[in-house]
């Protein structure tokens, strides 16, 4: 599970960009267009897996702080306090 999340991460964005890259450095007088395309798509998918972590990472704080006002609510006080 591990090594797919950084192969979904690193590896295929990077292997997309290289592809475009490769694109210019065999034929540097054609194929930009295609080349910008890949280019473009690579940092598109570095760009999403960078806003899905911000996204997941927002959703286990919201998730924390809702347990301890839940606890709070159950307690009178909060989880990292000593007891009044």
């Amino acid at each position: 599970m591990k090594q797919a999340l950084v192969v979904t991460r690193y590896v295929l964005p990077a292997v997309v960009v290289l592809v475009g890259v490769v694109f210019v450095a065999v034929d540097p007088s054609g194929n930009w267009e295609g080349a910008a395309c890949l280019i473009g798509a690579g940092l598109s998918i570095s760009l999403l897996n960078i806003l899905h972590r911000i996204g997941v990472d927002g959703d286990r704080a919201r998730d924390k702080e809702q347990a301890q006002r839940r606890y709070f609510d159950k307690h009178g006080h909060w989880p990292d306090q000593r007891r009044p």
